[in-house]
């Protein structure tokens, strides 16, 4: 049994979604969730507009991003964690927060779907040739396939490992729990599955020693996980593959933190496939 590997707690943590499936600029701040007002967007040409111009609002998409900010002894670092489902989203809305891809320390992706990496792509066109640290599971690179009964399959957009590496990026493979920030901030790798509800994926494949295999499982799925002093654990999936109370108990078990703090993210349980799951995740 793996013995908990311990946590330095950090100050604050601070969690931009920068790319999400929704966008609605009538919502407003509740409790921690701090949401930009639209009266403060940047304003767009708009021909058709008394005035000429209308509020350059936040984009949606089918995918994920966000800007992990961690606060410890008077110090910030920004992490992004994962990239979004294409090439200009990402960035973009950065820019419509008055974000700066230049001012990112280190990227952590997820696993290896495009819907969370595309915008790295963007990322390449703001930065040029950069050295920033990439982390990722050593199985981020595999082909992959969504292959449902009565439909033609559908081969998933795969990154390219030189095109990444030309770009400068510094790319960093690690399948086991790593540290980054002197220890205080947690890269799972892969994750322990342990529930008997949470069983991946149906339908995805994944081409293996050159045939398409089943591949419910996608081993590269990984999560950050920081503790912030008096508060507890904060946990930060990307898709959730893994399944998400799976994800938080092998959150609890490498730390040695039993209390939960927030989970935010990517849960992946919508649809048919996922919602009749949602009742024993409720319950876990």
């Amino acid at each position: 049994m793996m013995e908990a590997i311990g946590l330095e707690p950090v100050d604050a943590i601070t969690v931009s979604t920068l790319v999400d499936n929704l966008t609605d600029s009538l919502l407003t701040d509740e409790g921690p969730a701090k949401r930009p007002s639209m009266a403060a967007s940047p304003r767009l040409p708009a021909r058709l507009f008394v005035g000429g111009d209308t509020d350059d609002a936040l984009g949606a998409e089918h995918g994920f991003a966000a800007l992990v900010t961690i606060s410890k002894g008077g110090r910030e670092t920004r992490v992004l964690f994962d990239a979004g489902r294409t090439p200009d989203g990402l960035v973009e809305n950065m820019r419509r927060l008055d974000l700066s891809p230049r001012d990112l320390d280190i990227i952590v992706l997820s696993h290896g779907h495009w819907d969370h990496v595309t915008g790295m792509d963007g990322l390449v066109g703001r930065l040029g040739r950069t050295s920033m640290p990439v982390l990722i599971h050593p199985e981020f690179w595999t082909r992959r396939r969504l292959a449902f009964p009565g439909r033609d399959a559908v081969e998933l957009p795969t990154t390219s490992k030189q095109a990444l590496q030309g770009a400068g990026f510094e790319i960093v493979e690690q399948r086991q729990p790593s540290f980054l920030l002197d220890g205080s901030l947690l890269v799972t790798g892969e994750v322990d599955r342990t529930t008997e509800f949470e069983r991946g994926f149906p339908g995805h494949e994944a081409h293996v020693h050159g045939a398409w295999q089943p591949d419910p499982l996608i081993l590269d799925d990984q999560a950050l996980v920081a503790l912030v002093r008096g508060r507890g654990l904060v946990v930060l999936t990307g898709c959730g593959h893994s399944g998400i109370v799976n994800i938080v108990r092998y959150a609890q078990k490498l730390s040695g933190v039993r209390k939960v703090h927030a989970v935010i993210g990517g849960f992946h349980l919508t649809g048919p496939l996922f919602e009749p799951v949602i009742p024993a995740v409720r319950d876990a």
